[in-house]
Formats: C-alpha cells, structure tokens, sequence
C-alpha cells in the first residue's frame, strides 16, 4: 500500500504490504509514540494470519519504528532525546551532502517534477489537511534522494524520515508547516541556480530548526484506535 490514507486492505497483503502501510500510518501521526499494535487487532485488519502479522512487526522492529517488548506486545517507538538529537544529526550529515548532490544532477524534468510536489505541499497546507502535510513534508527529502539515484541513500533516508515522524509527534514540534515549506521552496531556488553551497547551507538550516523546535519536555500517549487509524 502506499503512503496515501487508503480506505480498505488489498486481498491477501504480504508482511512487507502490512509492514509499510503500518508505516504509513506512523508516518502520517495516525498511530502516535506509544501505541500497542495488537496482533489479533491487526489480523482483523488486514484479515490475515499472526504469523504474517509478526513478520510485519519484526520488520517494523528493525527499522526502530516499534519496540517489541517481550510478555507484553509490541508499541510504537518513543525515542529517547538523546535519540532524537542522533536521528537529526544524521540526517544533517547525509542531506547537506545530498543537497550537493541535488544540485549538480537535477534537471528540468526533476524540478517540474519538485514543482508539482510542493504545490501538493501546498494544496494540504491550505485546507488543512494535516496528515498529507505531515507526509508530503517528509517526502519533499526522500523526492531528492530518488532524483540522485543513489538507492542505498533513499533506503537510508527512507528509515530516518520514519524516525523523525515518530520523534515529532513525541517531542510535538512547534516548527510550523508553514515554515518548512517556505524553507523548501528557498532550497529549490538556490538549487535551480546551481548555487550547491547555499543549498546545502539552507538544508542544513532547515534541519536545525526542525530539531531546534522539539519540545523534549513533551511526551504523547499512544491512544489511538488502532484498527481506525490504520483504515482511514
């Protein structure tokens, strides 16, 4: 399934379907940190078998997303400040020199096809779709990453962008949307420039007042219902 909220689960979903719509839905702050994923709830769910339901998890577990604690079941993550700091400051180190990257390879077609993604930006911005929003924010990086072409790179900042989802809806960022678009739309245009310094300065930037935003003082409960939240 994609990341788009999706009304019904596909016929017969393998454990890699349940294992990104499950993201999918931690990614959008539908499951908030903290919330027990119950395999017979997600079994109704996705009308499958435990078994398929635990390979699910495990997956999940792998990518930090949810905590499996043993005798008890398995949460979605609450990451630790000490965490939060580490996640971003990779995500620095990896994107500043992705926005490099960017800059030297992108070409008319890719920023039209940027273009189109921060009008979507855009578009949830103003009605107040907070979901697509949380989504399309997160996306705008992974879109520069599959622009590049570096797989292991997407992979990688496909997991630390799940991360962070989970860390700002924990630490309930006070960095408005608002904001990180407008700090996109000025790193296109230095991008569209060719300027590879400014666009990795702004990137840089970017992420710190995203991470200069969490409120580590703020701890969300996980009390979403969960079948709800994963067919919206």
């Amino acid at each position: 399934m994609t990341q788009d909220a999706s009304p019904a689960p596909s016929p017969d979903p393998s454990a890699d379907d349940i294992a990104k719509d499950v993201s999918a839905a931690i990614v959008a702050h539908r499951l908030p940190p903290g919330t027990r994923l119950r395999e017979e709830a997600l079994g109704r769910a996705y009308q499958v078998s435990r078994t398929k339901i635990r390979a699910a998890l495990l997956m999940l577990s792998k990518d930090k997303l949810i905590d499996i604690v043993p005798d008890k079941g398995a949460f979605v993550s609450k990451p630790s400040a000490d965490e939060a700091r580490e996640v971003f400051a990779v995500r620095r180190i990896l994107e500043t020199a992705l926005a490099r990257e960017f800059t030297a390879r992108a070409r008319p077609a890719d920023f039209r096809r940027i273009e189109a993604h921060l009008a979507q930006e855009r578009q949830a911005l103003e009605g107040g779709d907070a979901q697509a929003r949380n989504r399309l924010l997160g996306d705008f990086h992974l879109l520069l990453a599959e622009i590049v072409g570096n797989k292991v790179l997407t992979d990688m900042l496909r997991e630390l962008l799940a991360r962070s989802a989970v860390i700002t809806a924990l630490y309930q960022s006070t960095h408005d949307a608002g904001c990180s678009s407008r700090e996109h739309h000025a790193f296109i245009k230095a991008a569209r420039k060719g300027d590879a310094d400014a666009a990795s300065a702004l990137m840089d930037e970017h992420l710190r007042h995203v991470l200069d935003a969490l409120d580590f003082k703020a701890g969300a409960q996980g009390n979403a219902d969960l079948v709800t939240a994963l067919l919206r």
